[in-house]
């Protein structure tokens, strides 16, 4: 398993992002040859609030699972933008992780450049990022999932949780009700879909003890009616890394991934 920490100059944030990438392909057959050179499936993994690109490394087991499935994993940091674009300050967010991002990695990579192996997740802030870029770039990702998102914003809770004060809700989606209005709201970017064939497939999760239960719960109901397949989970748990490291794990058993497949690595050496 490479662990690759990496920046890259980008043109829709007119700076250098650092990105971390898991990428499983060092793995050695029992009789002392590489396995053979593949192009991976790949997921866009996002953080949440005051995050990083590490975070879903030193949070979870990822690197491990990500591994046995034979799965690219990609990291980028995305600061607390939560992955829109705020052209005003050249922080392209949403053009980033939808587009940019999927290029540069898949010129960078082995990666498939098959949409039906392409697919985005992330929690908390990532999560709405996740929900929001997946079905912005439905053309781009084929599934979603989305980890205790932050889909409150615009379903009228917009002064708590993650967006704490009107204020900052402003310096990221500019005024609110346009932005409401907007592709930058989930909500209308279902609308939109509606009816449309090869949409992307969705799970969804948070945790009993979480203040983000409502909003899920709200987009539980809304997509199945917009015509999504989705798969809801609600159980348990806080908004927290406990909650999240169990579900990545259920998100890649629920993802069209390869089987198991250890080979010899750092891990099983056997």
């Amino acid at each position: 398993m490479a662990l690759i920490q990496m920046t890259f100059v980008s043109h829709a944030l007119m700076r250098a992002v650092p990105v971390q990438v898991i990428l499983p392909s060092d793995k050695w057959n029992p009789d002392g040859t590489l396995q053979p050179v593949k192009k991976f499936k790949t997921l866009y993994l996002l953080h949440g609030l005051w995050g990083q690109c590490t975070d879903w490394v030193t949070g979870t087991r990822i690197q491990r699972w990500a591994e046995e499935r034979d799965l690219a994993v990609v990291m980028p940091s995305g600061d607390n933008s939560f992955y829109v674009d705020r052209p005003a300050s050249n922080n392209l967010y949403g053009e980033f992780i939808g587009r940019e991002l999927v290029e540069m990695t898949r010129r960078m990579f082995p990666l498939s450049d098959r949409r039906e192996d392409t697919f985005i997740a992330g929690l908390s802030m990532g999560g709405y990022g996740a929900m929001r870029n997946g079905l912005k770039y439905h053309d781009t990702f084929s599934a979603i999932a989305a980890l205790s998102p932050a889909l409150h914003i615009f379903e009228g809770m917009a002064e708590r949780a993650a967006v704490e004060t009107r204020a900052f809700g402003e310096a990221i989606f500019g005024d609110l009700e346009l932005a409401a209005k907007s592709d930058k709201n989930p909500r209308v970017l279902v609308e939109n879909l509606t009816g449309k064939k090869e949409l992307p497939k969705i799970y969804l999760a948070c945790g009993t003890g979480d203040d983000l239960l409502p909003a899920s719960r709200i987009f539980r109901d809304l997509m199945p009616k917009a015509g999504f397949d989705v798969t809801y989970f609600e159980g348990p748990g806080r908004h927290d890394w406990d909650f999240w490291d169990e579900q990545i794990r259920l998100v890649l058993d629920w993802l069209p991934l390869d089987d198991r497949s250890q080979g010899l690595n750092s891990g099983h050496v056997k």
